[in-house]
């Protein structure tokens, strides 16, 4: 139950981040465009927000194994071997997760029903999330 709930507290400072980077990567679009509430102007909006948000966890994966949120609340993502992963595991790993969380929720679901607590998408990759030493 722990790490259940120390991966919901970490959604939750992640979500923070995310929204000011949104925030801001928001401004400098529309500061740029113009409006962006409809047509393509939004759906550039929405793709670069999402290639952005990518880009933060890939980067974050492949560096240190760690966002801030996993930082600051001890945990990391490695590979099956104990490894970090690379930047096609870790590529594969936001584009799977978008996709199954978008499937309902289902890649976060499984989480609950995992004798291991994985996400969907770490049994599919081989991925695990790990607690680190204080």
């Amino acid at each position: 139950m722990q790490l259940i709930l120390k991966r919901l507290m970490a959604c939750v400072y992640e979500l923070l981040i995310l929204l000011a980077l949104w925030m801001l990567l928001t401004w400098l679009f529309v500061s740029a465009f113009g409006d962006a509430t409809h047509g393509l102007k939004h759906l550039l909006l929405q793709a670069l927000l999402w290639l952005m948000t990518g880009l933060y966890f890939v980067v974050c994966w492949v560096k240190t194994g760690q966002t801030l949120a996993m930082q600051a609340w001890k945990m990391k993502v490695v590979g099956s071997d104990g490894q970090l992963l690379t930047l096609q595991q870790a590529s594969v790993r936001y584009l799977l997760a978008c996709l199954l969380t978008m499937a309902f929720g289902i890649g976060l679901l499984y989480m609950l029903f995992n004798q291991k607590r994985l996400f969907l998408h770490d049994r599919i990759l081989h991925t695990q999330f790990v607690l680190l030493n204080k």
